[in-house]
């Protein structure tokens, strides 16, 4: 039986959502900026979501027509901007926290656990997120940020995981993944890595067959309850996820 000594985060979706009101719009800022006459609606970032990273999914628009061709220098001047103005809405306070997600971090880390993150979002834009969503005291609590092109493959690719891994020196057995995608829990399974789940909006729908546990959120214990989508390890959890459901995934 294995223990439970790490718990590595995703962040867009998971950590926050952070997807339709904060990349989405920011996205539209930074094109309006550029006088590029394209902007993502909901449904249609919700397409794009099916391929990892910003500079993939305008490459990916540029691709199928719908929007005008540039090189790869302008993409990233372009995603550049981007971020900046995704700094600015989480500075404004309108990328909030999901429910649960700093209950489980601080009792994880009262309790020893190492803790990262493993996302392939740009490191300008989470460093915005924890300093204004998490707090900076976080920046230290975090043992490994490991975020953006730090590895040559994207999620999928269990390429950002392994590299944290590394990083930590903490087998795959003694690691849990949290997540919120397809990308993301295929990623972390072909790490080796236990995988819980919690869907959002644009996500509820994606193939989760194989994940060991996956929930509508992570819950408060005051909130209302959380619905189990999946969950073959038949635990209890009635309105929120407890840090000994996590333990209890990766021991087995």
């Amino acid at each position: 039986m294995a223990e439970l000594k790490c718990i590595l985060w995703d962040v867009d979706g998971t950590l926050a959502d952070t997807e339709r009101d904060g990349h989405r719009v920011a996205f539209n800022m930074a094109f309006d900026e550029a006088g590029i006459d394209r902007q993502w609606d909901v449904d249609t970032y919700g397409e794009l979501l099916a391929v990892t990273g910003g500079k993939e999914r305008i490459r990916f628009d540029i691709d199928r027509g719908d929007m005008p061709d540039m090189p790869y220098e302008t993409i990233a001047g372009l995603h550049a901007r981007k971020t900046i103005h995704y700094q600015s809405l989480i500075a404004e306070g309108r990328i909030p926290l999901r429910p649960g997600v700093r209950r489980l971090l601080e009792e994880a880390y009262a309790q020893g656990l190492t803790l990262g993150i493993s996302t392939t979002t740009t490191p300008a834009a989470l460093d915005a997120l924890i300093e204004h969503s998490l707090g900076k005291a976080w920046f230290d609590r975090f043992a490994v940020l490991a975020a953006g092109d730090i590895v040559p493959a994207k999620k999928p690719a269990p390429d950002i995981y392994n590299y944290a891994l590394q990083q930590l020196a903490i087998p795959a057995e003694n690691t849990l993944a949290l997540e919120d995608s397809a990308n993301g829990w295929k990623s972390a399974h072909a790490a080796g890595l236990k995988c819980v789940v919690t869907i959002n909006g644009y996500t509820s729908g994606h193939d989760f067959d194989g994940a060991d546990l996956v929930v509508s959120e992570l819950g408060e214990p005051d909130g209302e309850a959380i619905d189990v989508l999946q969950n073959p390890h038949a635990l209890h959890i009635a309105h929120h996820v407890e840090l000994a459901h996590l333990q209890a995934i990766v021991h087995g």
